[in-house]
């Protein structure tokens, strides 16, 4: 089978231009050069406190590298990918931390056979070099129901070790104490993974053979066999399985769990969850715990210890109390832990009421007025108008676009039809294109929807009174139209519904100085250029809008939306000129 494509440089330099990516952007880590080795770059601020080493293959980023930094690790050392680190390199570490004075130094490992045999190496040739060290084997794996030789796998548990012996260490406590304290806490931590889709080494083929539509339950961040496979189901019905299988106290590796329990849980993303996914996953946790009387303190949600680009998430939980939250509270520079809030999870308020937004525009009560009977003369006119061209608006939309700007304007014109014949027209005009702005965010939808609502919700302020003034409309539309240039980002010439409105509103403006008997003559100026300028969009690129996508040689038609808006004012004008 072939390699899977990647965004590397090659597969032998990956793991090492990784560190140094790492290091390069994070200036509390430096590399121990000659080495697979992350060091926190004021190691010789460990002086007196026992440093703590962990580590392993690499692939599993952030881990181990990521965890680097005050209150968490003094150092991790990185092997090839999902290969254990060579003694050396580790020994390496060791003498590091030893060097800059720490009083001990921990070895955190994963429990996995090349783990335990090359930092076990380092361990005794530290030893025998005068190094006060010791070893805690994490081995968190709930997937077995019948204990093996080999004992469970080290997973994503390792972090909470990791961060509990952080804040110990920093706090100046010994090496026995941090050991002992890890070794409880290790009792009450368990974890379960679940796989969509394999991964694959660079330069290699998957790890492992999924078939479509299947998962794996237990399996391992290498791609190792898992327990059980079957048929990919809803998240809810997945996190219940895994949570059931990681605490059924007939398998010899369970975490035993009661209601009343209070939990540290972590979701991590195995690597190619998308977000999405994994905060749908994280909801799915929560509430299955705490539909079971357990008390949910805490929760990561994230790509913590990956298996490169694997589809799936693990779940880790770690039943605590006070003095273990605390510890896991204890704030550390590492750069990839979580900024957690210390707050509880179970048993708050997790949504807000909205501030009362009162009546819609168009459920308020409305008093006609001496302009009612034009104005509604001018919605009709402009809704047949609409639904006249709604086939012609859908052909040339399809040109450039999905097809439906027919339908758009359809779908606006019919709503206000319908409330048209259950309400009166107010004879505020303002009061009506609030009502009209509503109306088109509410029914008409996409951005036409957005648009024209700008439009109105603009423009309704210019011409509040019932005896508004054709300057008021004048300025009006200039509004309307500069709000949606404003927000659209479209200019004239972009081959947009503006390349119809603009030519238009400049003309009106001349209401603002014209003498009475010329307001007809503008008004009908207004239209023809409109018309126009909608015209004219037949020889223009995109430059906005769906159609922008498109190239240009395929859209050779006047703009659909510069179309309706010429109808739309062609429609206000023969309604004013009856």
């Amino acid at each position: 089978m072939e390699p899977q494509k990647k965004l590397l440089n090659s597969p032998d330099s990956c793991v090492d231009q990784a560190l140094l990516g790492l290091v390069r952007s994070n200036p509390g880590l430096c590399l121990l050069r000659g080495h697979r080795v992350v060091v926190r770059s004021d190691v010789h601020g460990l002086r007196g406190k026992v440093g703590l080493l962990s580590g392993g293959g690499s692939g599993h980023e952030p881990a181990h590298g990521g965890f680097v930094g005050a209150g968490m690790l003094s150092a991790a050392v990185a092997g090839g990918v999902f290969a254990s680190p060579p003694p050396a390199a580790i020994l390496a570490a060791v003498l590091s931390l030893h060097r800059a004075g720490c009083s001990g130094v921990l070895l955190i490992v994963k429990n996995y056979t090349g783990d335990r045999l090359n930092f076990g190496l380092a361990l005794e040739q530290a030893l025998v070099l005068g190094v006060r060290a010791q070893m805690v084997i994490v081995a968190d794996d709930c997937a077995f129901e019948r204990a093996t030789k080999a004992g469970p796998r080290g997973l994503c548990g390792t972090l909470f070790i990791h961060k509990l012996a952080g804040s110990l260490a920093e706090e100046g406590k010994s090496l026995d104490e941090i050991v002992s304290t890890v070794n409880e806490a290790q009792k009450e931590i368990g974890t379960l993974g679940v796989g969509l889709s394999p991964c694959s080494v660079p330069g290699c083929g998957p790890t492992f053979e999924l078939p479509p539509g299947h998962m794996e339950l237990g399996l391992g961040i290498h791609g190792e066999p898992g327990i059980k496979r079957s048929k990919i189901t809803s998240a809810d019905e997945v996190v219940t399985t895994m949570i059931d299988h990681m605490t059924n106290p007939d398998s010899q590796s369970h975490l035993p769990l009661k209601s009343g329990d209070l939990v540290i849980v972590c979701v991590n993303n195995l690597g190619a969850l998308s977000c999405l996914e994994l905060a749908v996953v994280t909801r799915a946790a929560i509430l299955c715990l705490e539909s079971r009387g357990v008390t949910v303190a805490r929760v990561m949600s994230g790509s913590f210890m990956t298996s490169l680009e694997m589809g799936g998430v693990s779940l880790t939980l770690m039943k605590t109390n006070a003095e273990r939250l605390r510890l896991f509270d204890a704030k550390t520079s590492a750069p990839a832990w979580p900024n957690l809030s210390t707050a509880p999870v179970s048993g708050r308020e997790f949504s807000m009421d909205p501030p009362p937004l009162g009546l819609r525009p168009q459920d308020e009560a409305s008093s006609e007025g001496p302009l009612s009977p034009v104005l509604g003369r001018v919605l009709d006119r402009v809704c047949s108008g609409l639904l006249q061209i709604q086939d012609e608006l859908n052909r040339l939309d399809r040109a450039s676009g999905d097809g439906d700007c027919g339908n758009t304007h359809a779908q606006a014109a019919r709503a206000i039809q319908e409330w048209r014949c259950g309400h009166v027209t107010p004879g505020c005009p303002g009061r009506l294109l609030q009502i009209i702005a509503s109306l088109l965010q509410e029914k008409m939808g996409g951005s036409s929807g957005a648009m024209y609502s700008l439009f109105l919700t603009a423009a309704a302020g210019h011409v509040t009174q019932e005896k508004s003034q054709p300057g008021d409309w004048a300025r009006a539309v200039h509004a309307g139209t500069q709000a949606m240039r404003r927000y659209g980002g479209a200019d004239p010439g972009d081959r947009t519904m503006l390349d119809a409105l603009c030519p238009a509103a400049d003309e009106l403006m001349k209401l603002t100085t014209a003498p009475p008997v010329g307001h007809m003559g503008i008004l009908q100026a207004a239209v023809e250029k409109s018309s126009l300028g909608a015209e004219s969009t037949s020889d223009l690129t995109a430059k906005a809008g769906r159609a922008s996508y498109i190239s240009s040689e395929r859209v050779n038609e006047p703009d659909p939306g510069a179309v309706a808006v010429a109808a739309i004012l062609k429609a206000i004008l023969q309604a004013l000129e009856q």
